[in-house]
């Protein structure tokens, strides 16, 4: 097996800057200098990245910053013991020992268990006082070997001496880890714990070997439940249910939750379990004492009460978004398939269809075996023509259904597809379906929340909400608000019907700026959400709503196009994992998936999102400006039947593509932060 740690992978008693990220970058050059990773900038973007997500910085003046990276060829540790401390989050203060670990992506099982039993020895004073006390590279090398393979190395035996006997045999089990409390049935209290971390590495197991130690000091059974990177061993159910109460120290959700469900519960992320350890496991004695204290919910509540967990710390406009982005993410499926068959209706039947009566006087008098005129193909495209429009005509009901849904839970379905029909017979389309929606849900919410007796219980979701929330509702909506909304709704009509020359560029600028702001984020919803609940208005005579899905399609496809067209012009300024990101970023915005330029905004947001927003501006002024229409709300270049101007709405893009990556390529190259110092030339302090 490959050496994990080399001399030349030590850097003792040297000045390394002073943010942890000049740190990394270091340590990510020594790794790159002996060939263990292909480049310096794809580790240390990886490596950085993990850091931004949580702090690797524990308790003792120890920092473990790691990752999974494409760049990295054979699992690697790397080290460095600092003469001017840095401060990686650790609540006790900056750290001088470093130990940087870099993973492939593919990394075997074998290593990744070497890896994590030398961060599990490293909450180990001996250990640490070793690495501190070593004068050599040869001497921290021949520790950390000694650490992985389960035995002192030889001069540090004097500073182990004094260690608790069965220190390495903590350190060797991986899941579960037990404490060596004394036997059950005297009255001790049994806890059972699960840490994970994302990259489960060094944070899981290092918080189990805590959360052992703290319950040892107070006598409480524990055992913990390790969901790492080298595999995880589930806890005996016997011991779950013997457990008076449960630790999650977790950064991502918790395999087999179900297992411990009722069990009193304290959640946390897993970097609380390394930094205070002991209070969390007090937390959970008390928590097992305390009738009210919070529980796991059982298999099938579990959703419903993390939302209302959630929910707790909301306010009204965080609520009345996901209200409003529920009912959107519900309705599109409706408008999706509405919008492809009607633009294949027109396709195979041509434009006139949908023009009065028609479609309805095929459908009538002709079948498969009648077809009108003999002509196979107009009969097919009325019907495609028929369902789509259907389909369409659910959009409004759907809409104010399901945010109603996400505010009264099911209950509130029913009064809000009444209160959205209300509002499409009435004309006040989707600004009706809005508030109709709202008005639903709020209702339904309010009376749910009655006290009744509980013969009346079983009635209430089925029965009385649901009458009591459309007569409230769709009654307002027929007596008071319909009206009004409708007016408004024609309003706004006759403005996108009448607008044109500069005011439509002026839109496409803005529609597109917002779908390249936060790619796929709330600003980028609202957008989206806007094109799709006008799709419905759309027709021969009134083109301006398919204009506007149009222009949101197409520069919402500009932000991975345009990093993907940049890793191919300047494949330097990028890391590999980014250049492998790259490839996908082709399909997913021919697709339209903004998300596809995710990982690149992620990694440097200062120059990514402005590039993005130039290109998406120039695409939205175009294809406004050009008249591109789109009766379908998804699939980008693979719904170009539904493609209006197919081929401006391809130049729009094209050009958008090449501005925004022209430009990211440029900020990278000049507006870049003043380089770090290679590790050569790093001064050592005497």
């Amino acid at each position: 097996m490959t050496q994990l740690i080399t001399t030349e992978l030590v850097i003792l008693d040297h000045d390394l800057g002073n943010t942890p990220e000049d740190v990394i970058r270091h340590l990510a050059s020594k790794v790159a200098a002996t060939g263990r990773a292909t480049e310096v900038e794809g580790l240390f973007a990886d490596a950085f990245a993990r850091e931004q997500k949580t702090a690797t910085g524990v308790p003792g003046g120890i920092a473990i910053p790691h990752c999974r990276s494409g760049a990295v060829v054979v699992p690697t540790l790397a080290m460095a013991r600092l003469s001017q401390p840095v401060d990686f989050g650790a609540k006790d203060g900056p750290a001088d020992l470093i130990f940087f670990i870099a993973a492939p992506d593919g990394a075997d099982q074998e290593h990744l268990k070497l890896l994590s039993k030398l961060a599990r020895s490293l909450i180990k004073k001996d250990f640490t006082g070793a690495l501190r006390a070593a004068s050599s590279e040869a001497e921290i090398v021949e520790l950390v070997e000694g650490a992985v393979a389960d035995k002192p190395a030889a001069h540090a035996a004097t500073a182990a001496a004094g260690a608790t006997a069965g220190t390495s045999g903590e350190s060797a089990g991986f899941a579960p880890v037990t404490a060596d409390a004394p036997a059950a049935g005297n009255g001790v209290k049994r806890l059972v714990a699960v840490t994970a971390c994302p990259t489960g590495i060094a944070h899981t197991y290092m918080a189990a070997d805590s959360l052992v130690a703290a319950a040892k000091e107070v006598g409480v059974d524990l055992q913990v439940e390790t969901q790492g990177s080298s595999g995880a061993k589930p806890l005996d159910p016997a011991v779950i249910a013997a457990a008076d109460a449960v630790i999650f120290a977790v950064d991502v959700d918790v395999r087999g939750k179900e297992r411990f469900a009722g069990k009193p519960v304290i959640n946390a992320p897993v970097k609380r379990g390394i930094d205070e350890p002991g209070k969390m496991v007090q937390e959970a004695l008390a928590a097992a004492d305390n009738p009210n204290a919070r529980r796991v919910p059982h298999f099938g509540a579990e959703e419903q009460a993390q939302n209302a967990e959630m929910e707790k710390g909301e306010h009204i406009g965080q609520k009345l978004k996901k209200a409003l982005l529920t009912g959107v993410s519900y309705m599109i499926p409706f408008v999706a398939g509405g919008g492809l068959l009607i633009a294949l209706g027109f396709l195979l039947a041509g434009f006139d269809i949908a023009l009065g009566t028609k479609a309805n006087d095929i459908l009538a008098a002709n079948s498969l075996f009648n077809l009108p005129n003999g002509d196979l193909a107009l009969y097919l495209g009325t019907v495609a023509f028929k369902i789509g429009a259907l389909s369409m005509g659910f959009l409004v009901p759907a809409l104010a259904g399901y945010i109603a849904y996400a505010i009264a839970d099911r209950p509130g379905i029913a009064p809000g597809f009444v209160a959205g029909a209300v509002a499409g017979f009435m004309g006040a389309g989707f600004l009706g379906g809005i508030v109709g929606g709202l008005l639903a849900g709020y209702v339904a919410h309010v009376i749910g929340s009655w006290a009744v007796p509980r013969w009346l219980r079983g009635l209430m979701p089925v029965v009385i909400i649901p009458l009591l929330a459309s007569i409230v509702a769709s009654g307002a909506m027929f007596l008071f608000l319909g009206g009004p909304i409708k007016l408004l709704t024609d309003g706004l009509n006759t403005w996108l019907s009448g607008m044109g020359g500069a005011s439509a560029v002026i839109l496409g600028v803005i529609l597109g700026l917002m779908m390249c702001f936060d790619l796929g984020g709330p600003v980028n919803k609202v957008a989206y959400a806007f094109a799709v609940a006008g799709l419905s208005a759309g027709s021969i005579d009134n083109q301006a709503p398919w204009q506007i899905m149009a222009t949101v399609m197409a520069a919402g496809m500009v932000p991975p196009l345009a990093m993907a067209l940049a890793t191919v012009l300047d494949k330097k300024r990028f890391s590999l994992a980014e250049r492998e990101n790259g490839k996908a970023a082709w399909l997913l915005g021919a697709s339209f998936i903004s998300e596809g330029a995710i990982p690149f905004a992620a990694a440097d947001p200062l120059r990514v999102i402005p590039a993005s927003m130039i290109g998406g501006a120039i695409t939205g002024a175009l294809t406004m400006a050009t008249g591109v229409t789109s009766q379908a709300p998804h699939g980008g270049i693979f719904v170009f039947f539904a493609i209006g101007n197919l081929a401006m709405f391809i130049i729009a893009i094209v050009v958008g593509t090449v501005v925004s990556a022209l430009a990211v390529l440029a900020l990278k190259r000049w507006a870049v932060r003043e380089p770090v110092d290679t590790v050569e030339k790093v001064p050592v302090t005497v």
